[in-house]
């Protein structure tokens, strides 16, 4: 079993006043204990933002997280989902990020591990999402 780890799961851990600490923290050590955690060059991107260099996010991603190039499935997949995305009244002009994190744990059969459930439950319907309650 694989982990698609969200950035926000990853971004609260790096903040000491998140609100959603302790839900990433113990998820994400329930998801280590299952099996693989992965990620991707989009949400190293995202995270990237709050460090100086590389390094200093290579040194403070835990170990564990493996990191994948998104597949060519799963983009185009997340092109499906932004024409859907676009037909439903969303506004922005290429894919959200959302939308590779979404493809690439589905099309792998990955479960997201992530905070905010909504846009990747109602677009990616199948994948399991673990979020809270």
């Amino acid at each position: 079993m694989a982990t698609f780890i969200d950035s926000n799961v990853l971004l609260d851990l790096f903040a000491e006043d998140s609100p959603g600490q302790e839900f990433s923290r113990v998820a994400l050590e329930l998801a280590a204990d299952q099996g693989r955690l992965v990620i991707n060059p989009i949400v190293y991107a995202e995270i990237s933002v709050r460090f100086e260099s590389m390094e200093i996010v290579d040194a403070v991603l835990p170990l564990t997280v493996e990191r994948e190039p998104i597949p060519y499935d799963a983009a185009f997949l997340a092109g499906k989902v932004y024409l859907e995305y676009r037909r439903r009244g969303g506004t922005r002009l290429s894919p959200l990020p959302d939308f590779f994190i979404g493809a690439h744990a589905a099309v792998r059969g990955y479960e997201l591990l992530t905070r905010d459930p909504v846009r990747y439950r109602s677009y990616f319907p199948r994948l399991k999402v673990i979020a809270p309650d």
